[in-house]
């Protein structure tokens, strides 16, 4: 395969844009239930999409066997339920403890990427990585000391959500170094929307929307949504799952920032501290992995 230069910041602007994305989710929160919220996602981002679907129905019949069960299971379940799983730990539980578990991202799909891409990861990548996932820690706590999670329920769904997440970046870069960033990212939507109207279904949630809240479904859809997910894939593909998974720690980083800038929220000095962390760590390892030998070896052979 030939030598494409590191994208793991591209990644990056990716997650931000998922991060911002709370500006017009939480208005919509208030008024509908999570399902309907994903479902309306899904919907409005294939019918943008209907032009390119025909080219990446042809991707999938091409691809192996592996690489269809693959992108069934990003679009099902990092797409849709793993976003459903995560609204839904906010509303049994605390605010915080989802975020929390939502760290464990880079945990999983580390061992992931190792068992499914054949990535080998050098031990200096943990001096990167650990202070990462501290610096996380330290984000979505005010008091880290006190961080048990008040609600089983909702822990576990968080940890369902992360670990969804996890593997689909794994899967994601599976499939994006053979197949066109364009048709995995059209059929990640294109499979998520019957699995999105299946969890509508099951939790009993009406689909009609008002007009006012049609259009901030649709700049939620098409700008966090489907230029945050393409300009992930774009980046996917030569950015090694276990860095991409780190870099996508701005996410957290940018909804924080918004959330004390725009919302209201209020950080405390840990907090800060936290925030401060995670965007040297990530920095740092996107800029080392620039260097002749880096950190997350790929294997080219699978």
């Amino acid at each position: 395969m030939p030598n494409v230069p590191d994208r793991t910041w591209l990644i990056a602007v990716a997650a931000a844009l998922w991060g911002a994305d709370g500006l017009l989710r939480q208005p919509l929160a208030g008024q509908l239930p999570a399902a309907t919220i994903v479902f309306w996602e899904h919907l409005l981002i294939v019918a943008v999409l209907v032009p390119f679907l025909p080219s990446a129905l042809r991707a999938f019949r091409s691809a192996t066997p592996k690489e269809r069960a693959a992108l069934i299971l990003i679009g099902a379940g990092a797409s849709a339920v793993a976003t459903a799983l995560f609204t839904r730990a906010f509303q049994l539980g605390d605010p915080v403890t989802p975020l929390v578990l939502q760290k464990l991202q880079p945990v999983i799909a580390v061992a992931a990427a190792a068992l499914l891409l054949g990535e080998r990861v050098r031990s200096r990548y943990w001096l990167f990585a650990v202070p990462a996932f501290i610096g996380a820690w330290l984000m979505a706590f005010p008091d880290p000391l006190s961080a048990a999670p008040r609600a089983a329920a909702a822990a576990l769904l968080g940890v369902a959500a992360a670990a969804l997440w996890a593997v689909g970046t794994v899967l994601g870069r599976m499939v994006s170094v053979r197949m066109p960033s364009r048709d995995v990212t059209v059929l990640r939507f294109a499979i998520g929307l019957p699995a999105s109207a299946i969890v509508l279904v099951s939790q009993g949630a009406p689909v009609a929307v008002t007009p006012a809240q049609l259009a901030p479904l649709a700049l939620l859809a098409l700008i966090p949504g489907l230029l945050g997910l393409a300009l992930y894939y774009v980046g996917l593909r030569s950015t090694a799952a276990a860095r991409a998974t780190l870099a996508e720690l701005a996410f957290p980083v940018t909804a924080t920032l918004i959330g004390v800038g725009l919302l209201g929220t209020e950080l405390s000095p840990t907090q800060w501290l936290g925030l401060v962390v995670v965007v040297v760590s990530v920095t740092a390892l996107g800029l080392r992995e620039r260097a002749p030998e880096p950190l997350v070896q790929v294997d080219t052979m699978r």
